[in-house]
């Protein structure tokens, strides 16, 4: 379709982002598609470029010139690959008389993101889900004895509702009556929303107070679920100067952080690890390759292939 759309540079940059519905390994899809007069524009539309690393020339997008991924750690150490943007450079143009290329590029993340949240942050209790992306983030069980308790405690539970709705905040009250509200907190918990041991006291159910300790409670939460994967990942990542620290930290299953130039078959065949991004942090200073001695103008992660959520 870009043959017929781009006819001269007075059509670029053209961007196209598509959602397609159908399954591929068990996940929705979605992608972008971008045409451009020049290789750096395309470099520079290239989505959260920051925040991602370098595939290794062997993992590269077939075509592409470079790819970029976020590769991220899973709650049992496992890899997956999250996303990935391609930088094509002019090698899925066509010519067109004396016409120049355009630079393409595309990029896609998919459903397969939600399956990265929940082995990230998911437990044996169930799933959690950061109250930022959390389609409910408060459910009320509201508890009563008698009839009458049970008129106050509704129109308790109406304001309370209404007060943290008017906030942006996504409330869900459990009032069915069929279940006890043991079974409800139990249920509530393995769908991802949180629960204290023990009960608050002493809240007060003024709007103001009760949205603004609402939402710091969600913000604590928020922080909690990310520092605890923060420190998870870290503690899983060893840098290694050596083939044999290398074996080691693949033995353990862990990622492994070390100087690399060499042709891994054999480390492959010999550990399972492969090379799997290069993170754009590197750190400053000269590196020679762990393996063959030679200098090493970057330090990939290599963990073990078995350990792979493959796209």
């Amino acid at each position: 379709m870009f043959t017929q759309w781009i006819h001269s540079y007075r059509d670029l940059p053209l961007m196209i982002n598509q959602w397609a519905n159908v399954t591929r390994w068990k996940f929705l899809w979605q992608e972008g598609h971008t045409a451009h007069g020049t290789p750096e524009e395309a470099e520079k539309e290239l989505p959260y470029l920051l925040s991602l690393a370098e595939k290794s020339t062997i993992e590269t997008f077939a075509g592409a010139s470079r790819t970029y991924t976020i590769e991220a750690m899973m709650g049992d150490q496992k890899a997956l690959q999250a996303g990935t943007s391609h930088n094509l450079g002019q090698n899925f143009s066509h010519e067109n008389g004396q016409r120049q290329h355009v630079w393409q590029t595309s990029w896609a993340i998919s459903t397969r993101f939600i399956g990265g949240i929940i082995m990230t942050h998911g437990d044996d209790a169930g799933l959690m889900l950061p109250p930022k992306i959390a389609p409910v983030q408060v459910v009320i069980v509201p508890i009563w004895k008698t009839a009458d308790e049970k008129v106050g405690v509704l129109e308790s539970v109406s304001s309370i509702e209404k007060a943290l709705k008017t906030a942006g905040i996504k409330v869900k009250v459990d009032d069915s009556e069929q279940r006890t509200p043991g079974w409800k907190y139990n249920f509530w918990e393995m769908k991802g929303r949180p629960r204290k041991a023990g009960k608050e006291f002493g809240i007060s159910m003024e709007p103001s107070v009760l949205v603004s300790h609402v939402n710091q409670r969600l913000d604590d939460i928020q922080a909690s679920l990310l520092q605890r994967a923060t420190t998870f990942r870290d503690s899983n990542i060893v840098d290694v100067t050596s083939y044999e620290e290398l074996k080691a930290a693949i033995a353990e299953g862990k990622w492994a952080r070390g100087p690399w130039s060499a042709r891994g078959a054999e480390v492959k065949e010999e550990t399972g690890a492969t090379i799997r991004c290069f993170p754009f942090d590197q750190p400053e200073g000269e590196k020679t390759c762990l393996m063959s001695g030679q200098p090493a103008p970057r330090l990939p992660y290599l963990p073990d292939p078995t350990r792979r959520v493959r796209a």
